[in-house]
Order: structure tokens, then C-alpha cells, then sequence
């Protein structure tokens, strides 16, 4: 069993303001124990807002996107998320949400579209692990926007 997390690691998480919403996702960099504490790490990239979006959507988005970030530039980390939805949709290489697509969130549809074309012509051997939230404190890459 791990007691910490493991370094040097990409954190990835999202915010959505409603459900659906505006989402916006990013990752940072989760190098030491201080950048874990401190609830922040060094921004490897963020996207969004996007329109009538939901959270598991951008978790998953944020997931496929730090996958092809390692990939490029051949680092052999871990990907930590605190979203089991979208470690499972990244397992079945497919965004399962139910949500409605239409003109509002037509950026989206075809970000998710991109994100589930990536998954199924690359393999990779990233591991993708469990954030404990609980043991650890906030993912490092949270909005800090809980109320």
C-alpha cells in the first residue's frame, strides 16, 4: 500500500459551475510533498470554459489530454485523478455521459469526440491512479471552489 503520493506526477481535476454547466479542466505538476500541500503545482495546461459541460466530462477530458501530454514528451509518470467515473470512461475509451449535445456545448462534442479518437489509435502504459483525498488533502490541480 502507498502512503504517499508518488513523484515526480501530473494531477488533473475540473470545475463546473452547475450540471450541466460551465467546465473548464487543467493539470499541474505534483513534484514534492509542498506542492501536494499547498493545493497547487506547477500548471502543465488548463482549458476551458466550455459551455454546458459537466465535471465527469472534464475529468475525463483532463485525463486523455495529461495521456498524450506524457506521450509527447516521453515521461514515464503517473496520472492521479480524484474521478473514478473517468478513469473508467479512459478504460473503455469512450465518454459515457448522458448529456445532451447541441449548439451550446458543440465545442465540447467535438473536444470529447477528439479526446475518444486519441484514446482508441494510442496505447500507453501511464498509470492512472487514485487520488486519496481523504489521507492527502485537495488534489493539486483542484479549483479550490467547494463550498
Amino acid at each position: 500500500m502507498v502512503s504517499g503520493p508518488q513523484y515526480p506526477a501530473l494531477a488533473v481535476d475540473a470545475a463546473c459551475s452547475g450540471n450541466p454547466g460551465t467546465m473548464e479542466f487543467r493539470a499541474v505538476l505534483a513534484d514534492s510533498p509542498s506542492a501536494v500541500n499547498s493545493a497547487n503545482g506547477t500548471p502543465i495546461f488548463h482549458r476551458g470554459p466550455y459551455e454546458q459541460g459537466t465535471n465527469n466530462i472534464g475529468e475525463f477530458l483532463a485525463l486523455v489530454l495529461g495521456l498524450a501530454y506524457l506521450q509527447k514528451h516521453k515521461l514515464d509518470w503517473p496520472i492521479y485523478t480524484d474521478s473514478v467515473t473517468a478513469m473508467a470512461w479512459v478504460r473503455q475509451r469512450k465518454c459515457k455521459s448522458k448529456i445532451v449535445w447541441g449548439k451550446q456545448n458543440a465545442e465540447l462534442f467535438l473536444t470529447v469526440r477528439k479526446a475518444e479518437q486519441w484514446l482508441n489509435t494510442h496505447t500507453w502504459t501511464t498509470r492512472i491512479l487514485k487520488w486519496d483525498t481523504r489521507q492527502w488533502g485537495e488534489i493539486p490541480a483542484d479549483f479550490g471552489r467547494k463550498g
